[in-house]
């Protein structure tokens, strides 16, 4: 499979008239930077002095953010916290063009933040806030009213799930029913330790660990040449009998994607990365890009590898990053 440029560039220019929502757990992303000369005398640690701070969307608003940065339209629809750190996050995303319309303000629980502090390109500590939150009663018939109508303005759906209490099967039934009573594409990236019931999802993008864990099957080394790997084949049936998605794309780290669709047999996309210096967030990228070129009127095929193709560029970046239309064009030139 190759996808041309040309035709790259006629599914992206559709891109602008497509509108994502994003349902999950929304977050939100704090990076401390700074350089590190010397240890503390009162613990074993480096002493971090601070040179800029920076916050970003994090978490399923991620994934909204990497629709918006590929030139769709993108809109959320999750829980935070009546907090300033739900106010900033609302922000970033209203600045960025995100329709936050779909952020449900819950009294009670504060909005998730995670802090991760950076010295010298690397990573010394994530910090973590959120509390123990289980959508239901009364709050998930609002949240699922508001979902139906956010559902009804989009071209396609991506259920993204991070565990943290806004994905259950009441919700997953919303979006699924309302998208095919609408005709439009649902993605969806799985968490592997949540059981639910997703028969009629158009795509799904679990990593390899993910797809084993779901499968019930003990994850095995990884063989170089995926359609060799018959125990990564016999976790992609699994997922095909248990999902029955129109396509599959298990995503395998440098071995890039493995790829299946219904009656057909399993197909390899190699990696398109040149350099991969951070796989942060490239799943993110590539379930963005595939839903984004299926509502555009992809293929299959042609959304796999624009994902993928995608994917490459965003590895090739330092952190949690997203792809613009330009790049993916001059990666594909």
């Amino acid at each position: 499979m190759t996808l041309r440029a040309g035709r790259a560039k006629k599914i992206l220019g559709r891109f602008s008239r497509q509108r994502i929502l994003v349902v999950g757990d929304l977050m939100l992303d704090r990076y401390i930077y700074g350089g590190v000369s010397r240890i503390s005398p009162e613990a074993p640690v480096p002493i971090i002095r601070v040179t800029h701070e920076k916050s970003m969307p994090g978490g399923a608003s991620n994934v909204a953010w990497n629709v918006q940065s590929l030139g769709g339209r993108a809109a959320v629809c999750g829980v935070i916290g009546k907090d300033a750190d739900g106010n900033e996050l609302k922000d970033i995303l209203r600045r960025g063009g995100v329709c936050d319309g779909g952020a449900m303000e819950v009294e009670g629980i504060r909005t998730i933040v995670k802090t991760r502090v950076i010295a010298e390109r690397q990573q010394v500590v994530r910090v973590d806030w959120e509390d123990d939150f289980d959508l239901a009663g009364r709050t998930a018939d609002d949240f699922c009213r508001r979902l139906v109508s956010e559902v009804k303005k989009s071209t396609g759906v991506i259920i993204e799930d991070y565990g943290k209490g806004v994905i259950r099967q009441s919700v997953v039934d919303t979006a699924l029913k309302t998208a095919k009573a609408s005709g439009i594409p649902v993605g969806l990236d799985p968490k592997e330790n949540h059981e639910l019931g997703l028969g009629g999802i158009t795509v799904a993008t679990p990593n390899r660990k993910e797809a084993f864990t779901i499968a019930g099957i003990r994850e095995s080394p990884a063989h170089s040449n995926p359609l060799e790997d018959n125990m990564l084949l016999n976790v992609a049936d699994i997922l095909m009998k248990k999902w029955s998605p129109a396509l599959l794309l298990i995503t395998l780290g440098p071995l890039g994607i493995l790829l299946l669709t219904k009656n057909a047999p399993p197909k390899h996309v190699p990696t398109r990365a040149r350099e991969v210096f951070d796989v942060s967030g490239a799943g993110d990228t590539v379930i963005a890009a595939c839903v984004l070129a299926l509502a555009a009127g992809a293929s299959q095929f042609e959304a796999a590898e624009m994902a993928n193709y995608a994917a490459g560029v965003v590895v090739g970046k330092l952190g949690t990053a997203t792809c613009t239309q330009q790049e993916l064009l001059n990666y594909l030139a």
